[in-house]
């Protein structure tokens, strides 16, 4: 047995130098290969379609990430270009005659010098090998691996993206993918590989079909990037949640037991003066942007003029020319780690525009800013433009006023999508203080003049903000040598709570429950129910000059409804506000010792000066179309799209139905004032302070304004119109579905429901009590809503079902989509 084992042993160790020996050299292997000399060395093989990449530091930690050079042009989708995988931290490890690509965990460290304390929380947690490779040639220590496999796949999940979104079912075709060496290139700090890639499938949906010429086969350009991480050079800095900074947390296994276990940093450029101590000084290397030239001008230079904004905030944090903007080279990649870059993107429906990096996993260290603006947005710009102060006339000039809009709110928008890039999340509590920060949703700004017609001249802010120099101050201020750096940020925090400055963002605004009475998106003002009296003024105006000069001559009149939507629900954001106020709660992200209020209810008289405000909204005599409108209305012609997110859905047929805009902002509205956790929050606001409003008195002014406004039928529009007498009706029928929804929602509390169903209760006596109402239609509306609830409390879904209301036209993001999707530079 024994001499059978050696013999066997000897044979394996023939059988390995055998093999080793007919590894060839990579000399000899790549003989007439393409080489690209640079970060990685690699060959191509042009006969063959083959990549060979050559690795000569194994052991030795670098950044990968995929990106979609190419895209699909669908914002539902997603997969737009120029879009960002994520960052893996990847290392080459050899095991024989194998190589793998080996993820370390760094989500899981210890920050220590001891070695064996280190390996102890690498062994307690898993990495991920990404990739195997057979070594096909080496000299020396440098080995040569066939690189085509991994780049020949779908690496930024494109079929799940198309999966998720329900637009089909599809898999990689490897027969129509192929390597695309037009934009595979070698850099001295970073290595380019671009691939075609076909994805092919079945049952493609209406996204697909609308952007792709076969929408069976989806073809697109995904890039692989291997890049040198940065030197230990740059210097972390600690997070704060008041700060306004984005970053990066880990669990440290070396954290001292009375220590927090999580450690953050903040994710920012790295930037250093080139004079320590000097107040201001330049920047040993400046952060450049560069601009896509495929945007057109005028929209390229007042994207550029944006952008540059932020160099006020540089300068205010102590430095000169930290921060630039120029024209992309025409001989740069724009895959390039190098170039921070802000591109223009074309989609075939509006979406949004966001702001991402690549960055170190380790540090927080940013390496790469990426800009993705939509062209799509300027022209919901314009339109809203033109819905405010259009007057189309054949042989005039148009006001120049609705492009100056339009180009205001793109160098607003540059700012904020570079503002991700830079480190800053969103601030929605800047618009409280007049227009702080950039990094807040703007409305435009619409004014009133004093001869009762639009201003546009102040739509938006025309520079950085004050917040934005705060934040900016605390991520890239460098302090003198020998100050105390925790000191001196603490100082900055300190400095602009005296001053009134805040900051809270998308967890405490995006919510449609959320509480906080000055943090919303879209919205203006500083203070929520002033500003939606204000807005419905404007939006009367816009209404009532309505006509078809919105339009220019030649075009289709059906197309007046574009226009119009943006117009009807100019008030929907600034309802959203207001809405949020009742139940409120204001709060910050106060730290032991800094002296913030941690939190406490918005004021009584507040909340209910709100809810009138809200419910004056949603009026029948203001939510009624002017008969001059509805009389420019027809159904879309022949080629024009009548189905599309943009308009009001009806249920008229082709015919416009003058009931679905009501229908869609009422239902917008009581989406808001009975939403569940707002029903929750004032039933235990109303159990701890009996003086602040409960859900029953928040329902009973909604059935007092509505149901109960006037048992007279020719009154009960307070006009005696049969339009806005149908409009009540059906906001009536909207209001009981909306308690329904609310007495049978598990995401309520048990007070909020059982007040729902007790108030669902009420008025059904109330009903019961009155007289025969003279008008026909309010009878049938009785007698249904009777039934309705009846069946309703005995737990009969199916006797009456829910008349869900229709959906209201995309609005947000108001120069345009899709929520909470907006990517940007986030928590990591």
């Amino acid at each position: 047995m024994q001499i059978r084992y050696y013999y066997l042993l000897l044979a394996a160790l023939l059988t390995s130098l055998g093999v080793r020996a007919q590894t060839p050299t990579i000399e000899k292997h790549t003989e007439g290969m393409t080489k690209q000399d640079g970060y990685m060395p690699f060959y191509y093989d042009a006969k063959k379609g083959k990549i060979w990449l050559e690795i000569s530091k194994l052991d030795t930690e670098l950044l990968y990430y995929p990106t979609l050079a190419q895209g699909v042009g669908s914002n539902d989708i997603g997969l737009d270009r120029g879009r960002l995988g994520n960052e893996h931290i990847v290392k080459f490890q050899r095991s024989g005659p194998k190589i793998l690509m080996v993820e370390p965990n760094y989500a899981y460290r210890a920050l220590s010098d001891d070695p064996l304390e280190r390996q102890a929380v690498a062994e307690s947690f898993a990495q991920s090998v990404l990739w195997g490779f057979e070594v096909a040639a080496e000299s020396g220590n440098r080995v040569l691996v066939e690189l085509t496999p991994f780049l020949m796949q779908d690496a930024v999940n494109a079929a799940q993206a198309i999966s998720r979104t329900k637009q089909g079912t599809f898999k990689m075709d490897a027969s129509r993918s192929a390597l695309f060496m037009d934009r595979t290139k070698n850099f001295p700090k970073n290595t380019e590989f671009e691939t075609l890639i076909t994805l092919t499938g079945d049952n493609p949906g209406g996204y697909l079909r609308s952007v792709v010429p076969s929408a069976n086969a989806v073809t697109m350009h995904q890039h692989h990037s291997f890049v040198e991480l940065p030197d230990d050079g740059y210097q972390t800095r600690a997070f704060d949640p008041r700060s306004g900074v984005n970053g990066i947390e880990f669990f440290d296994y070396a954290s001292p037991v009375g220590d927090p276990l999580i450690k953050r940093y903040i994710s920012r450029h790295r930037l250093q003066k080139k004079n320590p101590n000097a107040a201001v000084s330049e920047a040993v290397k400046p952060i450049i942007y560069y601009m896509d030239p495929g945007a057109p001008e005028p929209i390229r230079s007042a994207l550029m003029e944006g952008t540059a904004w932020w160099n006020q905030a540089f300068e205010a944090a102590g430095y000169k020319n930290a921060f630039q903007v120029k024209l992309l080279p025409p001989d740069a990649d724009p895959m390039d780690i190098r170039y921070n870059l802000i591109q223009w993107v074309h989609r075939s429906t509006r979406g949004w525009s966001y702001g991402g990096s690549i960055s170190d996993p380790r540090t927080g260290e940013i390496l790469k800013g990426k800009v993705t603006l939509g062209s799509l947005r300027v022209r919901q710009d314009f339109l809203i433009a033109q819905g405010l102060v259009a007057k189309y006339e054949e042989g005039k000039k148009v006001s120049d006023e609705m492009m100056a809009l339009s180009l205001a709110r793109l160098r607003q928008l540059a700012a904020h999508e570079v503002g991700h890039t830079l480190g800053l999340p969103h601030n929605y509590i800047a618009s409280t203080n007049g227009r702080a920060s950039v990094m807040d949703y703007p409305h435009p700004q619409v004014d009133i003049k004093s001869d009762g017609t639009l201003d546009l001249s102040d739509s938006y802010a025309k520079g950085i903000g004050s917040w934005d120099k705060i934040a900016i101050n605390y991520a890239y201020r460098e302090f003198p040598k020998g100050s105390n750096e925790k000191d001196s940020l603490s100082k900055i925090i300190t400095d602009y709570l005296k001053i009134g400055e805040g900051f809270l963002t998308d967890q405490d605004a995006r919510p449609a429950g959320s509480s906080h009475s000055k943090t919303h998106l879209w919205d203006g003002g500083r203070n929520a129910v002033d500003e939606l009296d204000r807005v419905m003024k404007v939006r009367q105006i816009a209404l009532d000059n309505f006509s078809e000069k919105k339009i220019p001559v030649g075009m289709p009149l059906a197309t007046l409804q574009e226009v119009l939507v943006p117009m009807y629900l100019f008030h929907r954001y600034q309802v959203e506000a207001a809405a949020k106020v009742i139940g409120g709660v204001d709060y910050t992200y106060a730290l032991r010792g800094d002296g913030q209020v941690a939190q406490k209810p918005v004021d009584g008289r507040e909340q209910r000066r709100a809810l009138q405000a809200v419910l004056a909204s949603m009026q029948p005599e203001v939510l009624a179309l002017p008969r001059p409108i509805l009389a420019l209305l027809p159904p879309r012609p022949f080629g024009f799209d009548g189905n599309s997110r943009e308009l009001f859905s009806g249920r008229t047929g082709l015919t416009f139905d003058p009931l679905a805009p009501a229908e869609a902002a009422t239902a917008l509205t009581l989406s808001f004032v009975l939403h569940p956790q707002r029903a929750s929050r004032l039933e235990a606001q109303k159990a701890v302070d009996p003086s602040l409003p409960g859900l029953s008195e928040v329902v009973d002014a909604l059935v007092n304004q509505t149901w109960k406004r006037s048992s007279n039928s020719r009154s009960r529009s307070g006009s005696g119109d049969a339009y806005e007498a149908a409009v009540l009706r059906q906001t009536e029928s909207m209001v009981v579905q909306e308690l329904m929804n609310l007495a049978s929602s598990e995401a309520a509390s048990s007070a909020a429901r059982s007040m729902a169903y007790f108030k669902l209760n009420q008025l059904k006596e109330w009903m019961q009590e009155q007289q025969v109402f003279p008008a026909e239609q309010d009878h049938a509306q009785l007698v249904y809503t009777l039934q309705k609830i009846d069946l309703f409390e005995k737990g009969d879904k199916e006797g009456m079902p829910n008349l869900k209301p229709n959906d209201a036209p995309d609005g947000s993001p108001i120069d345009p989509g899709q929520e909470w999707l907006e990517p940007f530079c986030g928590w990591k």
